[in-house]
């Protein structure tokens, strides 16, 4: 079953959560070089302030780099799904109803018992002479094909 990539959910999800990772390591990163460039430049930073701050950055940097990588890997999904041809519909002939109908009409269902009678007759038969053929074997396959088991 194909269906369209819109209505993929881990695609979806692979977008939704890429875009979030790349908006929560910008924010970090931001949010944290600001502040240990305010307090630097102030003369009032603290070993927390500078010495956390630095490895936190590079938290920032590995979630907004997976972001990224995220987001660029979903469009490359839609990109290679669009260039996959799709399947072409399979035009049929239209249905006739009325010759079906005609059909079921014409047939009336005594002859059709008529028919039946007969054949049961000659299957009876059939199944006399191949009993005689199968030399002692249970042959209920050989039975079946008109064969002989030897």
């Amino acid at each position: 079953m194909k269906k369209s990539l819109t209505r993929s959910i881990p695609y979806w999800i692979l977008l939704l959560l890429s875009v979030a990772s790349a908006a929560v390591g910008g924010w970090i990163i931001s949010d944290n070089a600001a502040t240990m460039t305010a307090r630097l430049l102030d003369g009032t930073a603290t070993g927390v302030e500078v010495y956390v701050g630095q490895p936190l950055i590079a938290v920032g940097g590995v979630l907004l780099g997976a972001g990224v990588i995220g987001v660029l890997l979903a469009l490359t999904v839609a990109a290679a799904k669009s260039l996959v041809p799709a399947a072409a519909p399979v035009v049929t002939d239209p249905i006739d109803w009325s010759a079906q109908a005609d059909e079921v009409s014409e047939t009336p269902t005594n002859s059709a018992h008529e028919e039946s009678e007969p054949v049961a007759d000659e299957a009876v038969d059939d199944q006399a002479v191949d009993e005689d053929d199968q030399n002692g074997s249970s042959g209920s396959t050989a039975t079946a094909t008109n064969i002989s088991v030897r």
